[in-house]
């Protein structure tokens, strides 16, 4: 199974592992959240926490004054409201990242393993499997960052790039509205240089928050997109191990081989699950009330007919759906893979083994009959059928909404 043609394990210019992870490196290096490997140096180690100190400032210096801006200040529901919304999207990219930070160890982990696996495979049609999945996975990543990145600067701008009037006395001012409000007994936003400098703090921190969000979807997206090629990759030496049975008496040893690299498989899975688990229930429950949120900012846009508010807020909502669609998507498609390998080794020709080595063949199907599941946070299973659920919550929650206010 291992001396067949042989692929050479380096690119021109980087391995197949560091072309699955790069992208996932440019979302995640910029706030400090790639894992440092063993090898690096102390003064790197001390600036990347120096790094990640000054994004949690700049994300607190938003998130502590909007917050009191909506407990204390405003009295107005529907500016209420319209706080809410981003002020929730930085309190679930602020989990995200500090999931991103606790979990760092298990993560740099997973990038090892994913190391060992190209190293493990050596024939050429099994790295053609892994690098079609090691594409794939890249291009969710891709369009993760450009749909999350673009959804939340697009709504920034769009809320930002009009200015409107204040009176203060006899004078009138015109400042750029805050898309989080600040409350006004700490800083007082109105006036220029301090409205400017308080929208630059804020655009970075949409960065930070969204660059967590971008970098724990995408690298769920990778991993388990890597995690499938494993799978079918062993779907592949399953089917080969009837077929070439004549040719090659050494049966037993690669069914032993596939059972093993199959537990290997699913113990990278179930690691996967226990770090993006944390993050995806954030995710679920945050866009369950952010898609509400923005029915509702839609609905008030609409009665104004503002056509840049709509336009934002759409691409927002979109961005949002993807977002958790894409959480589903995943838990689907590695519950399906981990069946399709017990249903693979049932439907081989296990008939033409000899009686021991079909025999071996019960305990793929009895591990693949316990099928490791993504969750968000262990209570809910990630699936088509939740983000089908999530949709419908949010419109329940913006129909009460709708009631209470209007």
């Amino acid at each position: 199974m291992t001396k067949s043609e042989h692929m050479s394990t380096g690119t021109s210019f980087m391995s197949n592992n560091d072309y699955s992870l790069q992208l996932n490196r440019w979302f995640l290096k910029p706030i400090g959240g790639w894992p440092q490997m063993n090898g690096s140096s102390t003064t790197c180690k001390i600036l990347v926490l120096l790094h990640i100190f000054i994004c949690v400032i700049v994300v607190a210096c938003i998130m502590i004054p909007c917050t009191l801006y909506v407990l204390f200040e405003e009295a107005n529901i529907k500016l209420k409201l319209s706080a809410i919304g981003p002020l929730l999207h930085r309190v679930m990219g602020s989990v995200n990242y500090w999931v991103l930070l606790k979990r760092s160890g298990d993560i740099r982990k997973l990038i090892r393993h994913m190391e060992e696996d190209w190293k493990i495979i050596n024939r050429f049609e099994d790295r053609e499997i892994m690098l079609q999945y090691a594409k794939f996975g890249r291009f969710v990543a891709g369009i993760c960052g450009v749909i999350m990145h673009g959804g939340a600067f697009l709504f920034s701008i769009a809320k930002a790039i009009k200015t409107v009037p204040i009176t203060v006395g006899n004078e009138t001012f015109r400042m750029h509205p805050m898309t989080c409000p600040i409350y006004s007994k700490i800083i007082d936003t109105r006036f220029s240089p301090v409205n400017e400098i308080a929208l630059i703090v804020q655009f970075l921190s949409t960065f930070i928050v969204s660059s967590s969000t971008v970098g724990g979807c995408s690298l769920a997206a990778v991993f388990a997109m890597h995690a499938c090629g494993q799978l079918n990759v062993l779907c592949a030496w399953l089917h080969e191990l009837v077929e070439n049975q004549e040719k090659n008496h050494k049966a037993e040893r690669k069914l032993a081989v596939i059972v093993e690299h199959h537990l290997r498989v699913l113990s990278f899975i179930a690691r996967v699950e226990s770090i993006i688990n944390k993050i995806s229930l954030a995710e679920l429950m945050g866009c369950t009330i952010n898609l509400c949120l923005l029915g509702y900012y839609l609905i008030m846009a609409w009665a104004d007919f503002d056509a840049t508010k709509i336009a934002s807020y759409v691409n927002v909502y979109l961005s949002m759906a993807f977002n958790i669609f894409i959480f589903c998507y995943i838990g689907e498609i590695i519950a399906e893979q981990c069946k399709h390998v017990g249903e693979m080794a049932y439907m081989t020709d296990w008939y033409n083994l000899h009686h021991k080595t079909a025999l071996g063949l019960i305990l793929i199907i009895a591990r693949s009959s316990n099928v490791i599941k993504f969750t968000a946070g262990k209570l809910f299973q990630l699936s088509i059928a939740t983000f089908g659920d999530v949709i419908k919550t949010s419109m329940v929650y913006l129909n009460l909404l709708r009631t209470l206010t209007m």
